[in-house]
């Protein structure tokens, strides 16, 4: 019987039989076999595999499609005719050329994603599903190729499928097959094309390369400019700060130095006012004036000495006199009532002139 139904091969195989071939036996699984093999035998009782669908007919009429699982047919009436397999099938496109829209010669071959949504209208709407479907995508990739560019098919081949997919299923409903994807595998370039796109890559990255390196250099001259500044900004500033602190220090040093002077006043004046502070002060004086004419030439080569440089005794009367001059209450007189500038001191006392001949013998 099951040599009987391999010699039965009906002449319209369905699609499943297009790409993979079925030895099936009525009460045994299913063994995959390719190119040769037959339709199942109608014994009156059928298991149908999981994802298949096979087509009766009764008295040479549609009759009805077995769903997988267990069924029940008619012998000598009811004959399955085509058997349509419900997975996803692949299907490699050939190669094939195309002329792009700057007449550039291209080799292209892709992969096609199809399966079967109605069994009937795969069976008897086209003859050859596997075949129309094939040269409907070789068309359709020629007629799209044809409206891109070169640089563009490269870069649009996402959208470029895309447009395939909808074109072949547009066709393709009456068939009961949906396409589901389509994919170029590969894109052969003429050589001297390819050799002029290389050239084009390699000018093009050059070009970055310059405009980089150019880049570098603005950005390096921007920031050596800007440290200047910065630098220059914080020099005067730290200068500023540095003469805003010396003024506040010499401020601060011109109070001390005048409180200082100050205290030492009010200590001289109390001083002064104590029992015999007058004399004290006289012979201070007298100390300092001669110590005065000592120093003149060690200081400056210029010397200014009194006439009577030998006398010491008029020199320290002198000098206490200037002082009983400044120490003396005077009231406040006009101008032209001061007595003139070249009037003498008055002469010092008497032990005033003893204490200075003593201390300068």
């Amino acid at each position: 019987m099951l040599a009987r139904a391999g010699r039965r091969a009906g002449p319209g195989l369905g699609l499943l039989q297009r790409s993979q071939q079925l030895k099936r036996s009525p009460w045994l699984a299913p063994a995959p076999c390719r190119l040769n093999s037959g339709l199942p035998v109608n014994i009156g009782v059928l298991f149908v595999p999981q994802q298949e669908a096979w087509v009766v007919e009764r008295m040479g009429k549609f009759h009805r499609i077995l769903e997988p699982g267990l069924n029940f047919l008619i012998p000598l009436l009811d004959r399955i005719r085509y058997v349509q397999s419900l997975k996803e099938i692949v299907i490699n496109v050939p190669e094939q050329s195309a002329v792009t829209l700057d007449n550039v010669t291209l080799q292209i071959d892709g992969v096609l994603y199809l399966r079967v949504m109605d069994p009937y209208k795969a069976s008897y709407g086209v003859e050859d599903p596997e075949y129309a479907v094939t040269q409907l995508a070789q068309t359709t990739m020629r007629s799209e190729l044809g409206k891109l560019s070169l640089d563009r098919v490269f870069r649009e081949r996402e959208s470029l499928n895309a447009n395939i997919v909808d074109a072949i299923n547009q066709a393709s409903d009456c068939w009961g097959i949906r396409c589901l994807r389509y994919e170029i595998k590969d894109i052969h370039v003429p050589p001297r094309v390819k050799e002029s796109m290389q050239m084009q890559v390699e000018a093009e990255r050059r070009k970055r390369a310059t405009v980089l390196e150019s880049e570098g250099t603005r950005e390096s001259a921007i920031n050596v400019a800007e440290g200047r500044k910065q630098a220059q900004i914080l020099a005067s500033e730290a200068e500023k700060a540095e003469q805003i602190n010396k003024a506040a220090g010499e401020a601060n040093a011109m109070l001390v130095k005048a409180r200082a002077k100050a205290e030492a006043i009010q200590l001289l004046a109390a001083a002064l006012a104590q029992q015999h502070g007058s004399a004290a002060a006289s012979l201070s004086v007298a100390e300092q004036y001669v110590s005065a004419f000592s120093k003149l030439a060690k200081d400056s080569n210029t010397l200014l000495l009194p006439a009577n440089t030998g006398d010491v005794t008029n020199m320290v009367a002198q000098a206490l006199g200037i002082y009983t001059t400044l120490t003396k209450p005077q009231a406040v007189k006009p101008q032209d009532d001061m007595p003139p500038a070249c009037e003498d001191p008055q002469p010092p006392p008497a032990e005033v002139l003893k204490a200075g001949e003593a201390s300068s013998s």
